[in-house]
């Protein structure tokens, strides 16, 4: 009688082209040419959630300049973007669009850089910071903002309000344009 169902595929080493070693959970073994699926029993340490993966300080995710990418980038951390991107993006850290890159759609991020091009609004926790080299063609708002000498800009701002209006806070409304 076999312990095994024959699925007619052929086994595979393991990558070292040895058994597992003994005391290694193994859920495949080979048995006189054939495999056997062992059933896995959830054990202590496999019945715990997962520990939320911890980024080192200063890492990003980056579509390199090389990408074009159209979808929706939604999560934590950074993103950096060096390529072209349509669609929205949302993060819970901060978002930078290099010089020379493009970006057609909604930012909500903490700190927003532009350094390329934006076309579409943007929405920042804290700070929005558009560089000499940065063009934006959409609406923003955020809790600050700081436009370079030489960057352009098309569309509505706000800037200074938080939850509730401030007093001392100040909106600007109208079209935006260094020259």
């Amino acid at each position: 009688m076999a312990l095994w169902k024959d699925s007619g595929s052929t086994p595979s080493p393991t990558a070292s082209g040895t058994p597992a070693a003994p005391g290694t959970p193994a859920s495949v073994t080979e048995l006189h040419g054939k495999s056997e699926r062992a059933p896995v029993e959830p054990t202590a340490d496999s019945t715990r959630q997962r520990a939320p993966v911890v980024r080192p300080p200063g890492a990003e995710s980056v579509i390199a300049a090389e990408l074009t990418i159209e979808g929706k980038i939604v999560g934590g951390g950074d993103v950096r973007i060096a390529g072209r991107f349509k669609g929205d993006v949302q993060v819970d850290g901060n978002f930078r669009i290099d010089p020379g890159a493009r970006l057609e759609g909604q930012v909500r991020a903490g700190l927003v850089v532009v350094g390329g091009e934006l076309q579409g609004n943007v929405e920042a926790a804290k700070q929005v910071d558009v560089l000499a080299t940065g063009v934006v063609v959409g609406d923003v708002k955020a809790a600050s903002i700081t436009v370079a000498a030489g960057a352009r800009m098309r569309g509505h701002v706000e800037f200074g309000w938080g939850d509730e209006k401030q007093h001392g806070a100040h909106e600007f409304k109208g079209t935006t344009r260094s020259v």
